[in-house]
């Protein structure tokens, strides 16, 4: 019976709340999004500054090359607005960089993109 118990347990814990891919996704944003909040400030270094931007170019890479996979489920309007989003962030993170603009314009992306996984979580 012990090791009918153990087996059981193994591989759950209780405590923990089940995450849906979509919440993992809204959670991985907000932790991204609230170290580029951090770091908006005049006064935080720039090393803190550039690997937030690392850190969100890194996500948005990876959602690119998910939306870029021919068996992503995703509408293919949709797809192709992600991957624009992930040019976009791409190239103002290099202007954030060069310190020719703030990353305001990133933070927005990203808070857009946690609403609209909010919104649909909540429809399902």
């Amino acid at each position: 019976m012990y090791a009918t118990t153990l087996a059981k347990t193994a591989y759950s814990n209780p405590s923990q709340p089940m995450r849906t891919p979509r919440g993992l996704e809204f959670e991985l944003f907000a932790r991204i999004t609230r170290r580029l909040k951090q770091v908006s400030s005049q006064d935080a270094p720039f090393a803190a500054l550039a690997e937030a931007i690392f850190e969100n170019r890194r996500l948005w890479t990876a959602l690119a090359a998910d939306v870029a996979d021919p068996e992503n489920g995703l509408p293919q309007d949709l797809r192709a607005r992600i991957f624009f989003l992930h040019e976009f962030t791409h190239a103002h993170s290099r202007l954030v960089l060069s310190q020719d603009r703030s990353v305001d314009a990133l933070i927005d992306v990203n808070t857009a993109i946690m609403r609209g996984l909010r919104q649909d979580g909540a429809k399902q």
